[in-house]
C-alpha cells in the first residue's frame, strides 16, 4: 500500500485519465508511480514531459550501458518498483536480463564488459553520499563515450536517484511488470476501456 493515496480515474481529470490510457497501452498497466503523482497535476504535467523528452534525448550511449547503470541505481537505492520496472524495460529492449541477478558481483562477472562495468562504477559513486566521483574516473568514461556520453550517464544516473528515493520514500513498491501481472493497481484494466474498477 503506498503512503499516498494513488487518484483512480474517476476522481481523476480529463488530461490525468487520458495519461492513464496512454501509459497502460505502452506497459501493460498504469504505473503505480503515476498514480500517486496523479494527486499533484501539475508535477504530474511537468514529470511527464520531462520524462518523455529525456528518453527522446537519451541516444547517445548505448542501450545496455544506460540502462545497467540506471538499473544499478535503483538496485542500490532499494527501489523495488525501479527494479521491476527496470527489468522489465530491458527485456522489451532485448538485453540480457537474467545477468542482472549477478550485478552484486559485477566487478567479477564475466557477463559485464568493460564499459558497463565502467558505468556501473560510476552509478556507485554518483549515488555513494557524499558523492565518490573522481576525475579520473571522468576521464575515464570520457574516453569511451565521449563528454555527451558522460553528460548523458550522468544525467540519467542522476534522474534514477531522484525517482527510486521518491517511489521509496512513498512507499511504493513492485508492480509485477517483469511478470507480466502488474496488477497492483487494482483498477489498471479499467483504465484503459474507461471504466471504473473495484475500489475505485
Amino acid at each position: 500500500m503506498t503512503r499516498i493515496q494513488p487518484v483512480a480515474p474517476k476522481d481523476a481529470g480529463l488530461l490525468i485519465k487520458v495519461a492513464y490510457k496512454f501509459a497502460s497501452r505502452r506497459f501493460g498497466a498504469v504505473p503505480e508511480p503515476f498514480t500517486v503523482l496523479a494527486n499533484h497535476r501539475k508535477l504530474f504535467v511537468a514529470c511527464a514531459r520531462h520524462e518523455m523528452a529525456a528518453e527522446k534525448a537519451s541516444k547517445v550511449l548505448p542501450a545496455n550501458v544506460r540502462e545497467l547503470a540506471v538499473f544499478r541505481v535503483a538496485w542500490t537505492v532499494g527501489c523495488s518498483w525501479c527494479v521491476d520496472f527496470g527489468t522489465m524495460l530491458q527485456r522489451l529492449d532485448g538485453l540480457d536480463i537474467e545477468r542482472l541477478q549477478k550485478i552484486g558481483d559485477y566487478e567479477n562477472s564475466p557477463l559485464y564488459s568493460e564499459d558497463e562495468r565502467a558505468a556501473i562504477a560510476y552509478a556507485d559513486a554518483v549515488t555513494a553520499t557524499p558523492g565518490t566521483v573522481t576525475d579520473e574516473q571522468v576521464a575515464d568514461l570520457e574516453r569511451r563515450f565521449g563528454k555527451d556520453g558522460v553528460v548523458e550517464l550522468t544525467y540519467q544516473i542522476g534522474l534514477e536517484n531522484m525517482r527510486a528515493r521518491m517511489y521509496s520514500a512513498l512507499g511504493i513498491t513492485e508492480q509485477g511488470f517483469n511478470s507480466g501481472d502488474a496488477c497492483r493497481v487494482p483498477w489498471a484494466d479499467q483504465a484503459v476501456t474507461g471504466q471504473a474498477g473495484p475500489g475505485a
